[in-house]
């Protein structure tokens, strides 16, 4: 046999081949094989943050099944004598002591533990500036509203699976985080205590809640989340991948580079880099030392003491919370701890959920969407999602306030009061700003379609007025600055409807409250216009042929007097 140039085949490629051939006559996949190693991806920074929630995911399960072979799951009590003197005779858990062991005793363990437990802040942190990034550029929408409640479920677990991780060693850290946890269940009127008694199996800290979390840990969250990756990455090549604005790039096509050779190349070197990175982090950087914290003891408490990152917002909301609690017919409601442990986390995320389909239902936008926008081009979602993130970061920092008071060398008490008052007035101020700051970079954009670069070079005509000479913009930058995409509200105003009856969506309450909600939600810049039509025209006279298109010194068009010109799309 001879490859088609003529020149025989190795043993290689008629292996290859053969196996090729075995599967097909079997399987029949070649044609969704050549399929898939030609699917196109797009080239963007911003989407390498899901390649780096995936590859951390998967080092979490290397390191995860690592760290199995050696940890014992167990709460039974015993006196330790290891490697790690310190604590030599002092009484522990079995599971205290085989994480010791892992860091001590065991050849590598101490660097696969730092490795799984900064795999799993790196994966968390992916996955909130991904999930960030998809909202900005409005990915969610349409057809894509499934992958995104996937990705809010993802996120959910995965809160879940690091507050479960990091506290089965059973060190005084993470029994204090478990003490936090029992608090908010003790908080749920009625069937608090029930629920509280049925996790820890009795009075806390009980001896079940470590082989019970390592059970969820290890074996049901892992499970679920590795099908909801496989059905957010199988929606995502079924749907096809979104793409920045740019040039040639539209909703019926993908501009990038084919998975073979070149996106396969690319993603397998990311993958050991993230891994290098990993490796090098947990082996210069020290993470979660539990022979400094001691073994759990109900009875005692580490000053300064914090969760991971993750975690930090809901011990912010903890600490934030004036002190409310009522006693009606036997029943204590304690809302100092309930309303902050379900209340702000289950806003943003319900919020999140019902956004795409807010969205649609207020603009009545039924198109499907495969370029992005660019935030300043939706200045309000953008003030919004801004927004959320002041109020999340706001409590994030208010659970180190202790941490803060002690560095500042300020009050406790003021830190918290800050906190009180920011995180309503926070969010507020944040909204506000970016939407005046989308709004003026959105008006920047149009004036440089119209006008193109400024050179900075001024030259004066022969009637004496000093202009600027300006450069058209190159194609590449004018098809992003163009893809601003203004939809048309499709509800007339009542008064607007033909012989003066309201358009259905429309009518009643709830209909104008609606119209009014879509404007505010589609405020925009007005587009670039031809400079004339204001009332004060462009403030110079007709360019010659062979003259460069000049500058008008002007406040822009108002939005009473919108004018179109090149480079804007219109539905």
């Amino acid at each position: 046999m001879s490859s088609i140039n003529g020149a025989p085949e190795g043993p290689v490629a008629k292996l290859l081949g053969g196996t090729g051939t075995f599967l097909d006559d079997r399987l029949h996949a070649a044609k969704g094989t050549r399929t898939f190693l030609r699917k196109v991806f797009p080239d963007h920074w911003s989407f390498l943050l899901g390649e780096i929630a995936l590859y951390s995911f998967i080092i979490l399960l290397l390191t995860g099944t690592f760290l199995t072979f050696f940890f014992k799951p167990s709460m039974t009590s015993m006196i330790y004598h290891g490697t790690y003197t310190k604590l030599d005779g002092v009484r522990m858990s079995e599971a205290y002591a085989s994480t010791l062991n892992i860091s001590f005793d065991v050849r590598g363990g101490l660097l696969m533990r730092q490795i799984h437990h900064w795999a799993a802040n790196l994966f968390l942190a992916a996955i909130m500036i991904h999930m960030i990034r998809i909202f900005f550029t409005g990915a969610y929408r349409k057809p894509r509203e499934l992958n995104w409640l996937i990705g809010i479920v993802m996120f959910t677990l995965a809160l879940l699976e690091g507050l479960f991780g990091y506290s089965l060693p059973d060190d005084l850290l993470s029994g204090t985080g478990l003490r936090i946890l029992e608090g908010v269940l003790l908080g749920i009127p009625i069937v608090g205590t029930y629920g509280s008694f049925f996790l820890f199996g009795g009075q806390f800290p009980g001896h079940d809640i470590v082989p019970r979390l390592y059970i969820i840990h290890v074996l049901l969250i892992p499970a679920l989340l590795l099908a909801l990756i496989s059905a957010h990455l199988f929606l995502m090549f079924h749907q096809k991948h979104t793409q920045m604005p740019g040039k040639g790039r539209t909703s019926y096509n993908v501009v990038g580079q084919p998975m073979y050779p070149y996106f396969m190349a690319k993603t397998g070197a990311f993958f050991l880099f993230i891994f290098g990175v990993l490796a090098l982090l947990s082996t210069f950087a020290q993470i979660n030392p539990i022979w400094l914290y001691g073994p759990y003891n109900p009875a005692e408490i580490s000053a300064g003491s914090q969760p991971d990152f993750y975690m930090g917002f809901l011990e912010g909301s903890l600490r934030v919370m004036p002190n409310w609690s009522w006693n009606l017919w036997g029943h204590t409601f304690a809302w100092d701890v309930l309303i902050p442990a379900l209340v702000p986390l289950g806003l943003i995320f319900t919020g999140a959920a019902l956004w795409p389909f807010l969205e649609r239902w207020l603009t009545g936008d039924q198109l499907e969407h495969h370029v992005n926008d660019r935030p300043r081009n939706a200045a309000t979602r953008t003030g919004i999602g801004v927004a959320v993130v002041t109020f999340w970061g706001i409590l994030w920092l208010e659970g180190a306030n202790d941490v803060i008071a002690d560095h500042f060398n300020i009050s406790l008490y003021l830190t918290t009061e800050i906190a009180r008052y920011a995180v309503f007035i926070g969010p507020v101020v944040g909204y506000w700003v970016t939407k005046r700051i989308c709004l003026g970079l959105q008006r920047k954009d149009a004036q440089s379609l119209l006008h193109g670069y400024e050179t900075g070079i001024v030259r004066m005509t022969p009637e004496g007025e000093f202009i600027e000479q300006e450069r058209p913009l190159p194609e590449e930058d004018r098809a992003v600055l163009a893809a601003r995409q203004d939809y048309a509200i499709p509800l007339p105003a009542a008064d607007e409807g033909a012989d003066g009856v309201p358009a259905p969506g429309t009518r009643g309450a709830v209909g104008k409250l609606r119209l009014r909600f879509a404007r505010v939600l589609l405020e925009g810049a007005p587009p670039a216009g031809d400079g004339h039509g204001n009332g004060h025209g462009n403030g110079h006279g007709a360019i010659g042929e062979g003259e460069p298109e000049r500058a008008a010194v002007t406040a822009g068009d108002g939005p009473d007097h919108p004018a179109d010109g090149p480079g804007t799309d219109s539905e």
